[in-house]
């Protein structure tokens, strides 16, 4: 189902809770459209990455420097890569796709996002992004703050101790020494940052779908909101 008159696109926005499976299931979408897709939450990564990589800021540490960081945001030039048929995430020029995905970086990523002008400062980078539609974007805030005219919105949740199990085989397959209990106190601790920062924080809007995945499968998820694109599409 491929769609390239730009009159005819849309604005596809797909927020929820971390290990949902929000990315896997947007570049599907993106890609059976042929519509562009924005992981929002590795640019977030990316700033974390950059933040750990400053002993300046000192981000894993309770005398974090917000301000140094806040400062730095400048020196920071987000970009993606198609690198064999994947989008790698770069800073500076730098291919960090691996590094962004650890569970150091994800220890710290809420912290990070919550800062405003850091969200400020990416939020206005989404927004050029989709400018022409044909496009989709996950994160936390797409539907409610970054979008919040898109045409489809929708709400991805699931049970905290099936996404950790997600999280947990995603990580040991990629080599990482970790152990089921933190991921689990990691993605709770995540739920608990984005649903309780004051911007922006992580909240349904009042016109997306829910779609509580913890019983369902990737592809009938998949199916399931490429109908309701199709719906959508038929109506303009």
């Amino acid at each position: 189902m491929e769609n390239t008159n730009n009159a005819q696109q849309i604005v596809i926005a797909i927020d929820g809770h971390s290990s949902t499976g929000k990315s896997t299931v947007a570049k599907e979408i993106a890609k059976k459209l042929n519509y562009i897709y924005v992981d929002t939450g590795a640019m977030y990564r990316a700033v974390t990455w950059f933040a750990i990589q400053q002993k300046h800021i000192n981000v894993s540490s309770s005398t974090f420097n917000k301000k140094a960081l806040i400062h730095d945001l400048d020196q920071i030039a987000i970009s993606f890569q198609n690198i064999s048929g994947k989008s790698h995430t770069l800073v500076n020029g730098i291919d960090v796709e691996n590094a962004i995905r650890s569970l150091e970086v994800a220890n710290w990523v809420s912290k990070v996002a919550a800062i405003p002008e850091v969200r400020k400062k990416l939020v206005a980078e989404q927004q050029i992004l989709g400018e022409k539609k044909g496009i989709v974007m996950d994160g936390r805030d797409i539907g409610t703050v970054v979008f919040p005219e898109a045409e489809l919105k929708i709400f991805m949740t699931a049970d905290a101790q099936k996404r950790a199990v997600r999280r947990f085989e995603e990580l040991k397959a990629k080599g990482e020494d970790v152990n089921y209990l933190n991921v689990l106190a990691n993605i709770k601790e995540r739920d608990y940052l984005d649903e309780n920062r004051s911007d922006s924080p992580l909240k349904k809007a009042d016109d997306a779908i829910l779609i509580d995945n913890t019983n369902l499968t990737k592809e009938a998820q998949l199916n399931y909101m490429l109908t309701l694109v199709d719906t959508i599409l038929k109506s303009k």
